[in-house]
C-alpha cells in the first residue's frame, strides 16, 4: 500500500488560538484531576439528567452488529443535542460486557496550537458520572520515549473533545477501563505519522481506540451529506493516503461556508497509519447524521457526523504452504541481494514478472546469517505489507547491517555465511500457555510498549519446557523478566524453516 512520504501541511483545520507558545516538553506532572469544562453547555452537568439523557440515547441508538472484535471508533464531539444518537450509536455497537485493558482516546485541538502531542499525566478526568483513571504508567513512557509526546496542561484545560467521549464510556461499559488521553496540537502528515509509530505498540486488540471528530463545518446540508459521504468512503478503504487525497480534494470544493471536511482529520489520519498494518482490519460505517437532520436543525449551516467502527475479521485457518522450487527461488534473492550489496552497496534488483505464487503475497518472515554453527546475525518482520520476496531482501540487508548484537557483515564473510528464511504464518493470539506447543509454535509477546519473539527453533537442542521457553523470551528479548510473559499479550505462529546447503 502506498505511503505518504513528504511533510505536508493543510488548511482544512478547525480554529485554533494562535501565538501560543508550548510549555518545555518535559514539564512536571504534578498538578490536580482535570476537572469537567463543558458540562452544562455539551451534556447536563448533574448526575441524574446527564444518566436519563444518555439512557435516552442508548435506547434510541442505531447500533450494527460487527463481526470480530472491535478494535477502534470514530465518533463526534459536539453538543449530546446534536450529535448524541450518532456517538451513541457507535458505542452501541460494543457490547457494554467488553473488556479493554485500556482506551486511548485521541482529539486534535481546538482551543490552542502546538507541535507535537500532549498526554494528561498531571492526574485523571472528572465527570458528573465520576472519576475516569488515567494509565499513568503508559502516558509516562510515551513522554519518556518520545520527543514530541509531552504532558502541557493548557493543551487539555479548555479542550472538550476528549471531556465529552467520557460520559458515553462510563455510562455504557460495565468495566471501566483506564484511559490514555492524547491531544494532537497540529494538522499534519508528519504529526499523524509520528504519533502513530508512538502507538503502534499499544494498537492491538485487548486496547479500544476512541478517535474523537466531528466532520464538514458549517456547509448546507445537501452539500454536507455528499462531502462526508466522499470523506466517509475515503476512510472504508482503510487506506491513509487515499483519505489525505480526499480531504485535499474536498476542501476545495466550492462549497458556501465549508471551513473543513473533518475538524479531526489528524486524529483519524493517526489511527489509519496504524490500522492499515492489519490485514484483518475492516472499517465500518455505522450511522451518518448531521445537524441539519434533526427536528429543528437549521439546513443551511450544518456539522456532519460519523460513526464509524475499525474491526478485526476473524482470520480463516487455511494450510500455508511454500513448494521446494519457492524456496530456492528466495535462497537464490536472499544470497544474491547480500553479494549484490556487500560488493556494490546497490540492492540486488528482481523482476516482478519473475517471481510468482506465495513469493508475491504479504508475509512474514525472519533471515538468520550463520557462520558454520554461529549466528551471525537475524532480524524478521511479522506482518509488513510488501511481498514476501521483498520482506526476505529487507530482511537478509537488515540481518546483515543492523543487528546491534553482531557488527555489520563484511564482504570477505561473505562466502562463509549461510543463509537460513523462515517463513512465518499469522500471528494468532492465545489466552493461555497450554494453547502454546514446544517445538511447533514460535512466541511473540507485548506488554506496556515492550514487545520480544523466539523463532520456534529456539528451542532446539535445549532441555526446555515451555515456560522456560516463553520465560526466557520475556527476559532476554522483551525486557519484562523473567515472569513478565505472564501479563503479557502472546500470540503464537509457526514458521517453515529452510536453509542453504552447508
Amino acid at each position: 500500500m502506498a505511503r505518504l512520504r513528504m511533510i505536508l501541511f493543510i488548511t482544512f483545520t478547525t480554529l485554533v488560538i494562535p501565538g501560543w507558545a508550548p510549555l518545555p516538553a518535559q514539564e512536571s506532572a504534578k498538578g490536580a484531576n482535570r476537572l469537567p469544562v463543558v458540562a452544562g453547555s455539551f451534556y447536563p452537568a448533574g448526575r441524574q439528567a446527564l444518566e436519563s439523557l444518555l439512557q435516552e440515547l442508548f435506547e434510541q441508538a442505531k447500533s450494527v452488529e460487527l463481526e470480530g472484535r472491535i478494535q477502534s471508533l470514530i465518533v463526534p464531539h459536539a453538543g449530546y443535542a446534536y450529535s448524541g444518537l450518532v456517538a451513541a450509536s457507535g458505542y452501541g455497537s460494543i457490547s457494554s460486557d467488553a473488556k479493554y485493558k485500556n482506551i486511548f482516546i485521541i482529539a486534535s485541538s481546538h482551543r490552542v496550537s502546538f507541535s507535537g502531542a500532549s498526554v494528561y499525566a498531571a492526574g485523571d478526568y472528572i465527570t458528573p458520572l465520576g472519576t475516569v483513571s488515567v494509565n499513568r504508567k503508559i502516558t509516562d513512557a510515551l513522554i519518556r520515549d518520545n520527543d514530541g509526546i509531552f504532558f502541557n496542561k493548557e493543551a487539555h484545560e479548555r479542550e472538550h473533545s476528549i471531556e465529552v467521549q467520557l460520559p458515553y464510556i462510563q455510562y455504557h461499559f460495565e468495566e471501566l477501563p483506564p484511559i490514555v488521553p492524547i491531544i494532537m496540537g497540529t494538522s499534519s502528515v508528519a504529526a499523524a505519522r509520528d504519533l502513530a509509530t508512538a502507538l503502534l505498540p499499544y494498537f492491538v486488540p485487548e486496547n479500544l481506540f476512541i478517535i474523537s471528530s466531528d466532520f464538514s463545518h458549517y456547509p448546507d446540508a445537501i452539500n454536507a451529506h455528499r462531502i462526508d459521504g466522499l470523506t466517509g468512503d475515503a476512510i472504508l478503504t482503510n487506506d491513509p493516503e487515499t483519505f489525505y487525497n480526499t480531504l485535499r480534494k474536498n476542501s476545495r470544493e466550492p462549497v458556501q461556508n465549508l471551513s473543513t471536511p473533518s475538524c479531526g482529520w489528524s486524529s483519524i489520519l493517526t489511527l489509519l497509519y496504524m490500522s492499515e498494518q492489519s490485514d484483518q482490519m475492516k472499517l465500518t460505517p455505522v450511522l451518518y447524521q448531521n445537524s441539519g437532520d434533526l427536528p429543528d436543525g437549521d439546513k443551511e449551516r450544518v456539522v456532519g457526523y460519523w460513526a464509524i467502527a475499525g474491526h478485526l475479521i476473524p482470520e480463516k485457518n487455511t494450510p500455508y504452504s511454500i513448494t521446494e522450487g519457492e524456496k530456492r527461488q528466495l535462497l537464490e534473492i536472499s544470497r544474491s541481494t547480500l553479494e549484490t550489496y556487500l560488493q556494490t552497496g546497490d540492492i540486488y534488483e528482481v523482476s516482478p514478472s519473475n517471481v510468482a505464487g506465495v513469493l508475491n503475497q504479504p508475509a512474514g518472515a525472519f533471515v538468520s546469517l550463520y557462520m558454520g554453527d554461529r549466528l551471525r546475525g537475524c532480524i524478521g518482520s511479522f506482518s509488513p505489507s510488501i511481498p514476501l520476496y521483498q520482506v526476505v531482501q529487507e530482511m537478509t540487508l537488515a540481518a546483515a547491517t543492523r543487528d546491534q548484537r553482531f557488527a555489520p557483515v563484511e564482504y570477505p564473510e561473505l562466502k562463509y555465511l549461510r543463509i537460513e528464511i523462515s517463513v512465518l504464518t499469522p500471528l494468532q493470539r492465545i489466552s493461555s500457555i497450554d494453547e502454546f506447543e514446544l517445538g511447533r509454535h514460535g512466541i511473540y509477546m507485548t506488554n506496556g510498549g515492550k514487545s520480544g519473539t523466539f523463532l520456534p527453533q529456539v528451542a532446539n537442542g535445549k532441555n526446555w519446557s515451555a515456560e522456560d521457553f516463553l520465560g526466557y523470551c520475556a527476559r532476554e528479548k522483551a525486557g519484562l523478566g523473567w515472569d513478565g510473559w505472564k501479563e503479557a499479550d502472546l500470540y503464537v505462529y509457526e514458521a517453515i524453516v529452510f536453509e542453504e546447503d552447508p
